[in-house]
């Protein structure tokens, strides 16, 4: 087949910084490339220079980048708009963020087209509707009519992937599409692209630090690292026999690891209890009669696809929503439902971590502003005293002092996180929930907070509760994990009892969509009709 897109000798700068050194590779159609490596490795950079674009401050300093015979390093501004209208789509990370919630899910995909004069505005919700149908999802006409908030993430995804179509593409950029989603979601979305690639005939950048998914979605991989080239491949020859001593070790982070079975017994009451609550917000309940307890030293994992009430109820733990029923105990003291009435010993001794630091740090706060008031307020601290703990802190979550005096824009994802961590620790927590908190983190500095986590566990005697989807995680971190969905615990106990013996169809279904780098995995699981659309909680709103 011809060569789509090249690649050549592509060095990408932000001032003196190289972002991208040297990078080269050939793209045909009907093929998709896997674009791998961790937070910062240019991968992203790289994809969008293959659609002839360069976030503010970048700028290409040698190479070319050729689509269809055009060198996009030198088209005009014109060209590339035409360029992008008509042969090239982008799938971002985020469909929530990249959706306006004003304008309804139909008039917004096929707003584009619309203003280039592919469709007439009469038109746009048959076309909306039909594609809606083509992707699978829910009452087509309806999902047209929804705004993106009545959605849920994998029919948001959907949704942008069908905005992504409309201009029949001859290349799509998938760019981290299932970071975000629960496994049962990411295996709909990733059949649902895959689907896409074969019938459109089009080639495909695909990028993603998740090497399993990469490895059943792409005919080869590209391995970056710091912008640099490590290796490149068939993708099998990658899984099987990387060459690269980094390649290896990404390879060799997804094979699984041992249960922990030695979970911590409770000498009396258990550290933290959550006693047949039920949660809601406004007047929809959310959270029926939920019950959930952990001991002192004990991680439990909450596990379930998006909606099923995970962080419902840490939130209520937590005291972040107040629960319709029931009660929270800890130590065995009965807790206030509202975070506002509890004593400030209760609040101390039960902190939050975010998935997101970015949200979750004030932008114009140096960390040292960050770390600060929480020792203030709980410790009392000031002065020496003061600048002591916080270096402490910092040497507690391995990050160097002199970040103390720095943004969190000037921080990576896992620096940032480590700071969240910090900031919990000022106040000595009994209980640390986190919520999602690796999410959005590449798998080596994924490893190297949970390990953060488990010596601080260790050395703080502290429970955690660890909110989230990733099975991997959980089978090699929890001690003890609890299933739910639609708000509903299916099931709870030891995670190696769980994960060998689940008694529950739902268990059943979310173990066996945990992806793997197995050759045709995801084909095992199409033809067993593990894929395809399923109730969501929001496809009655």
């Amino acid at each position: 087949m011809t060569t789509f897109l090249r690649v050549s000798d592509l060095t990408v700068k932000a001032k003196d910084n190289f972002i991208l050194d040297g990078i080269s590779f050939e793209l045909e159609k009907g093929k998709v490339l896997g674009l791998i490596g961790e937070s910062g490795a240019g991968k992203s950079t790289l994809a969008l220079a293959a659609i002839g674009y360069l976030k503010p401050g970048l700028e290409i300093s040698s190479g070319s980048v050729v689509l269809d015979d055009n060198d996009l390093t030198i088209a005009s501004d014109s060209a590339l708009r035409q360029l992008r209208q008509s042969k090239v789509a982008y799938v971002a990370q985020s469909a929530a963020a990249s959706f306006n919630p004003f304008f309804r899910l139909g008039y917004q995909v096929t707003e584009l087209v619309i203003l280039s004069g592919f469709i007439e505005k009469s038109d746009r919700y048959k076309v909306a509707t039909d594609l809606f149908a083509r992707l699978q999802l829910p009452s087509p006409k309806v999902f047209a009519r929804k705004y993106p908030h009545q959605a849920s993430g994998g029919q948001l995804q959907r949704a942008m992937i069908a905005m992504a179509l409309l201009n029949d593409p001859d290349l799509i950029v998938f760019d981290e599409p299932t970071t975000a989603l629960d496994v049962t979601t990411q295996l709909d979305v990733l059949s649902v692209i895959r689907q896409v690639v074969a019938e459109q005939g089009c080639a495909a950048l695909y990028v993603s630090h998740d090497l399993a998914v990469v490895s059943q979605m792409c005919d080869s991989i590209l391995v970056l690292r710091h912008g640099k080239m490590v290796e490149m491949n068939a993708t099998r020859s990658i899984i099987d026999q990387p060459q690269d001593s980094y390649t290896r070790s990404l390879v060799a982070h997804r094979k699984v690891g041992d249960f922990l079975t030695d979970t911590p017994q409770a000498d009396d009451a258990p550290l933290i209890s959550a006693e047949n609550i039920t949660l809601g917000y406004g007047k929809v309940q959310i959270v029926p009669n939920a019950s959930i307890a952990l001991n002192e030293n004990e991680i439990l994992a909450i596990v379930g696809e998006s909606g099923s009430g995970k962080t419902t109820v840490a939130r209520a733990i937590a005291g972040l929503l107040e629960p319709w029923s029931g009660t929270i105990k800890l130590r065995g003291t009965t807790l206030q439902g509202n975070v506002d009435n509890r004593s400030q010993n209760h609040r101390q001794h039960i902190q939050f971590i975010h998935q997101l630091p970015d949200v979750a740090l004030n932008p114009r706060q140096t960390i040292r502003t960050a770390l600060m008031r929480p020792l203030q307020v709980f410790k009392g601290l000031d002065g020496a005293a003061l600048n002591t703990r916080l270096n402490a802190l910092m040497d507690e979550v391995e990050l160097p002092r002199d970040l103390l005096g720095r943004y969190p824009g000037a921080l990576s994802g896992g620096q940032k996180q480590r700071v969240c961590i910090a900031r919990c620790l000022a106040a000595e927590p009994d209980l640390l929930i986190c919520d999602e908190v690796t999410a959005a983190l590449d798998p080596l500095v994924e490893d190297s907070i949970l390990a953060l986590l488990w010596r601080l566990k260790e050395e703080h005697r502290m429970a955690i509760i660890f909110i989230t989807h990733n099975l991997g995680v959980t089978r090699r971190f929890a001690h003890s994990v609890t299933i739910m969905e639609h708000g509903k615990i299916v099931e709870s106990g030891p995670t190696a009892q769980i994960f060998a013996d689940p008694q529950q169809a739902y268990t059943c279904r979310l173990l066996a969509s945990e992806p793997s780098t197995d050759a045709g995995w995801i084909n095992a699981r199409e033809l067993s009709g593990a894929t395809g659309p399923r109730k969501h909680r929001h496809d009655s709103l």
